[in-house]
């Protein structure tokens, strides 16, 4: 994962160049932000597993996760919509 950081820094000059930035900038946000849901609900169902009792809360903690990720989202797409007059 940390190997694809640098070819990311290397690009982003070119696509910020042609574009705008804002197809990159949404892009890693929206694959941030699913990887985020993914083991948010990973936690949760492993959680679960581990305490069935304890479903209620796990249930709110998780939804709270997610939906903390998927302002990240949001929050790239309005910055995309700011970058790419």
């Amino acid at each position: 994962m940390i190997e694809i950081l640098p070819i990311l820094a290397a690009a982003a000059p070119a696509a910020d160049a042609a574009s705008g930035g804002a197809p990159l900038a949404l892009g890693l946000a929206g694959a941030g932000a699913a990887i985020g849901v993914g083991l948010v609900g990973m936690a949760a169902a492993t959680a679960v597993g581990r305490n069935p009792t304890a479903s209620g809360k796990i249930l709110t903690i998780g939804i709270l996760g997610m939906a903390f990720a998927e302002a990240i989202a949001i929050y790239a797409l309005v910055a995309a919509f700011a970058l790419g007059k």
